[in-house]
């Protein structure tokens, strides 16, 4: 039954939103062009394509 509730719920857990997105891209200099890179990326992705993350370090 658990496993059945996870299914369910995998595709919409893992989306992001247009919220978390302008939250991410509000640090970077190119806002517009971020925001436009990570909803092509978005897009692609629920596509089924492949996409490439870049990984940032966390600073302590």
């Amino acid at each position: 039954m658990f496993l059945l509730a996870f299914l369910s719920f995998s595709n919409r857990s893992l989306s992001l939103t247009d919220y978390k997105i302008k939250r991410f891209c509000a640090k970077e200099k190119r806002v517009s062009l971020c925001i436009k890179n990570l909803q092509e990326k978005r897009s692609d992705l629920k596509k089924g394509k492949l996409i490439e993350i870049p990984v940032t370090p966390s600073k302590r």
